[in-house]
């Protein structure tokens, strides 16, 4: 006899009533008989918020805390999400290498699923089929090394335009922070767009404020990303609307920046940019406009605040060491000599700057927690089981600087690298600023380039000092929140220009 027969005595909305109590009591029963889930170590957890409250706005500074308290694998609640973090080269070694099928997805937060038109970018798509295209896409077309180098002019005269403007600046304070974010953002809008954007005048003010407070949306907390059931309070508390009108003002500037890349009168340049690339593809995969701007954003973000962040940090902790410092100038005035030029070509000598470039992304990675992924599906760490759609984030910053990895990890030494075959190229776990496995970032070589020239033009111009009355002790080290950690107050130096005929 069925269930439903046994029942068919009962009036009509009775039955439609003991229906979901039934459902219900299976269902409990059902939970109740399967073992549960050995998750990793983690804190105690409060109702409805999780460890929401334990995580503060540097986000890779309170996970790094928790993890020496509760181990390198460590499971939290954030707010209703299911949250791996992982904090040893060992662990990462399995996440992005062993087990890198099943942690290679992304999660779906608000305000990155806006900004990148529903997940058609490459750093914020969920794995798949349209992922591995637009891989593809960005490996072979946009970040290649021969278009990396074929943007070196672009690279050399920027640099030389800042190294003007320092020039004119000579024996007086400048805040050196600005002018590298000035630098980063017109080595990329030239290399994107085919011209500036943050020249003098509105555009200039309207550019740094879109894409100012685009970098602000990025990591604004959305309670629907965590709470789903208060997710109306977004809508109460502005969070929304601001989203929204930051998104339909960068749509506007990209729609705009097309249009003039497809205007037939417009005047062709020597050197394709990437958005003369993205349309050809466009044409190529039958992508929408919507799919060119999605990378654009990629592109414009990730290049901007990388760059101009690692360049602070490094040139601070050289004037936290004079003696480092005086070893780099001299390498590079060494092999420069009297061409009075530094070129891309040059680098390949500079291995001492080299080792400053690698310890700097060691100490300041220029993303200190890695893009957050996601689980694919269920799986196991060392007896411990991931739940399926667990968000996981990787602390490259808290690897970086791991004791087990790393002699002295706080300290700026460059010694650690000589004769080391330890890089950045995701096969060394202990150093992972970018990333390591299918998610690595498609962009390290373009970035690394900038860095590199940027830095050896600087040591090779300029002498550097503090302001007077600073002392090396009275550095600022904060850090300011956000997807790239730059120095919470700008580097306020004196640059002397240097006499090379001497």
């Amino acid at each position: 006899m069925s269930l439903f027969t046994s029942l068919s005595w009962l009036p009509f909305p009775s039955v439609l009533l003991l229906i979901p109590i039934l459902f219900l009591s299976t269902h409990i029963m059902f939970k109740r008989s399967r073992p549960s889930p050995q998750l990793p170590p983690g804190p105690s957890q409060l109702p409805f918020i999780g460890n929401l409250h334990q995580v503060g706005a540097l986000t890779h500074s309170s996970l790094r805390s928790l993890s020496i308290q509760y181990g390198p694998l460590m499971h939290l609640k954030l707010g209703s999400l299911p949250t791996l973090v992982v904090s040893s080269a060992k662990y990462a070694r399995e996440v992005m290498k062993y087990q890198d099928p099943e942690f290679c997805s992304r999660p779906s937060f608000f305000s990155q699923k806006r900004l990148s038109y529903n997940f058609l970018d490459i750093a914020f798509a969920p794995y798949g089929e349209y992922w591995r295209e637009m891989r593809k896409v960005s490996i072979v077309e946009l970040f290649s090394t021969k278009r990396t180098q074929s943007f070196r002019f672009i690279r050399e005269e920027e640099v030389a335009r800042m190294i003007t403007s320092i020039s004119k600046s000579s024996s007086k304070p400048v805040n050196l922070s600005d002018m590298l974010m000035t630098l980063a953002s017109n080595i990329i809008c030239r290399a994107a767009f085919g011209k500036y954007y943050t020249g003098e005048g509105s555009k200039k003010d309207d550019f740094n404020r879109v894409f100012g407070e685009t970098q602000a949306m990025f990591v604004a907390f959305f309670v629907a990303d965590f709470i789903p059931w208060l997710g109306w309070i977004d809508k109460i508390n502005g969070q929304c609307a601001r989203l929204e009108k930051n998104f339909y003002e960068l749509d506007d500037f990209y729609e705009k920046v097309i249009e003039e890349h497809l205007d037939p009168k417009r005047d062709k340049l020597e050197q394709e940019d990437f958005v003369d690339v993205l349309i050809h593809v466009q044409k190529d995969l039958k992508l929408t406009r919507d799919n060119t701007q999605a990378i654009l954003m990629n592109i414009l973000v990730a290049g901007t605040d990388t760059g101009s962040a690692t360049l602070t940090w490094a040139m601070t902790e050289l004037v936290k060491n004079p003696k480092v410092l005086k070893k780099a100038q001299d390498e590079v005035r060494r092999v420069i000599g009297r061409k009075n030029k530094v070129e891309e070509s040059d680098i390949l000598q500079l291995q001492y700057l080299k080792l400053v470039v690698k310890e700097t992304f060691r100490l300041h990675p220029p993303a200190p927690l890695l893009l957050p992924r996601e689980t694919i599906r269920h799986c196991k760490i060392d007896g411990y089981d991931i739940l399926p759609k667990t968000l996981v984030f990787i602390n490259a910053q808290a690897i970086g600087r791991d004791p087990d990895c790393w002699r002295h990890p706080d300290e700026f030494m460059l010694d650690r690298f000589m004769g080391s075959e330890i890089d950045y190229k995701g096969q060394h776990f202990e150093f992972i600023p970018f990333g390591a496995g299918r998610r690595i970032c498609p962009g390290m070589l373009f970035g690394t380039t900038s860095v590199e020239l940027a830095l050896a033009n600087l040591l090779y111009f300029f002498n550097w000092e503090l302001p007077s009355g600073t002392n090396i002790e009275d550095l600022d080290m904060s850090e300011a929140p956000g997807i790239t950690t730059h120095k919470k107050y700008g580097l306020l130096l004196v640059a002397t220009n240097y006499d090379g005929s001497n």
